[in-house]
């Protein structure tokens, strides 16, 4: 029963969702696994590790939802989270950060974080 219960509460979503400083509440009340990849137009670590946070969220559609917050953007919930480098990547389950990555990981390390918490 928990566990069809996990499946319903998460949407088959298999690409990034935008995340803002208006809507970051709610979005993280919303789904029980969100990661949230912090980034800017001008970062190019930022740019080398969005294929892979892509690529996640096709694999993963389903189970978890990846959102994109840009940071220039979205002040109030960089300075909330105390983000200081990008790419950060924030793992939140049922509305609390419980992990995250600052810099460019590969992708079996950014997939064993995930599924962690899936």
């Amino acid at each position: 029963m928990r566990e069809l219960k996990k499946q319903m509460s998460t949407p088959t979503i298999d690409k990034p969702i935008v995340v803002s400083d208006r809507n970051f509440d709610q979005t993280t009340k919303s789904y029980s696994l969100l990661v949230v990849d912090c980034w800017a137009a001008w970062c190019a670590p930022c740019r080398a590790i969005a294929p892979v946070v892509d690529e996640l969220a096709k694999e993963y559609s389903g189970k978890v939802v990846f959102g994109k917050l840009n940071v220039d953007e979205n002040p109030e919930t960089t300075q909330k989270f105390g983000v200081m480098a990008i790419p950060t990547l924030l793992v939140m389950k049922d509305g609390q950060e419980v992990d995250r990555v600052v810099g460019v990981i590969p992708k079996n390390q950014l997939e064993a974080k995930v599924k962690a918490y899936a």
